[in-house]
C-alpha cells in the first residue's frame, strides 16, 4: 500500500483516488475535461510529477472505450483524416514532456492555471471559441503544436482540439469520436515520454494504475446516467469548477 501512495500521506492517497473517480464521471457524462480536473486538484496537493503521473494511465484506459465505440473502421479513419493535428500532438509532447523536471513548481503551476482558467471561462461566458480557417491543414499543425506543447508538461492538451473541431463545426458523433482517438494516442505517447523523462518511476506508475479502476467505475455511471442529465446545466458547473481550480492554481503559483 505505501508503495502505490508513491510517499504521500494515507488521506491525499484516498483524496486521489476520490477525484479520479468524480473526473471520470465527468468524462463519462460530458465526453471531456478529466484530465483537466485530475491536474488541477492533483496540484493543490502533490509535487507537480505525481500529479501528473497519476493522470497518464486513467487518461489512456478512459479513451479506449471512446475511441473505438463507433468500431475500428471509424477510429482509424479519424486518425486518417486527422492526421496532422496527431502528428504535431505527438512530436510536441515528445519535446515538451523532457523539459518537466526543470521547470519550477511556481511556473508549471502558473503554465496549468492560465490556459485552464482561460479555457473553462470563455466558455462559461458564452463567448465562442471557434475560429475562421482559411487554411485546415495549417490550423491542424498549429492547434496540434499548441496541444502538444502543453499535453507534454502537464498532460492537458483537449482545449486546442476542442476549438479546432468547433471551428470545422463537427457533428456531435465525430466530436466524441476525434477526441477519444487523438487523446488515446496522445495519452499512449504522454506514457513513452515519462518513462524516458524520469517521471514514471515505479512507484509512480503504480499510483497511477491504482487510480484506473476509480476512473472507469466514475466514466461508467457517468455514461450510464448521461442521458438522464441535464447536459447544459452539468457543462456549466464542470466549466465553473474548472475556473475555481484554475484560478486556485494561480494564486498558489503567485505566492498569494
Amino acid at each position: 500500500m505505501e508503495y502505490l501512495m508513491a510517499g504521500m500521506t494515507p488521506q491525499a492517497f484516498v483524496a486521489a483516488l476520490a477525484i479520479t473517480c468524480f473526473a471520470g464521471f465527468v468524462k463519462g457524462a460530458v465526453g471531456f475535461a478529466m484530465p483537466m480536473i485530475m491536474i488541477s486538484a492533483f496540484s493543490s496537493f502533490l509535487p507537480p510529477e505525481t500529479a501528473l503521473a497519476g493522470l497518464i494511465l486513467p487518461t489512456l484506459i478512459s479513451n479506449l472505450s471512446q475511441a473505438f465505440r463507433q468500431g475500428v473502421a471509424p477510429a482509424w479513419q479519424t486518425a486518417v483524416t486527422y492526421r496532422r493535428m496527431l502528428i504535431a500532438t505527438v512530436i510536441f509532447i515528445v519535446i515538451s514532456a523532457q523539459f518537466v523536471r526543470i521547470i519550477p513548481q511556481d511556473l508549471f503551476l502558473l503554465l496549468l492555471g492560465l490556459p485552464i482558467t482561460a479555457f473553462a471561462a470563455l466558455q462559461l461566458a458564452g463567448v465562442g471559441l471557434a475560429l475562421r480557417l482559411e487554411h485546415r491543414s495549417r490550423a491542424e499543425w498549429i492547434l496540434g503544436a499548441v496541444g502538444g506543447l502543453y499535453g507534454g508538461l502537464s498532460g492537458v492538451w483537449g482545449p486546442p482540439l476542442l476549438v479546432y473541431l468547433l471551428s470545422i463545426k463537427a457533428d456531435k458523433l465525430e466530436t466524441v469520436r476525434v477526441q477519444g482517438v487523438v487523446f488515446l494516442i496522445g495519452a499512449a505517447v504522454l506514457l513513452a515520454a515519462h518513462l524516458q523523462s524520469g517521471v514514471m518511476t515505479p512507484s509512480t506508475t503504480a499510483f497511477s494504475a491504482a487510480l484506473v479502476l476509480p476512473a472507469m467505475i466514475g466514466q461508467s455511471l457517468g455514461v450510464a446516467i448521461q442521458d438522464r442529465l441535464d447536459q447544459s446545466k452539468f457543462r456549466r458547473w464542470t466549466q465553473i469548477l474548472l475556473v475555481l481550480t484554475g484560478l486556485n492554481l494561480m494564486r498558489r503559483a503567485l505566492g498569494l
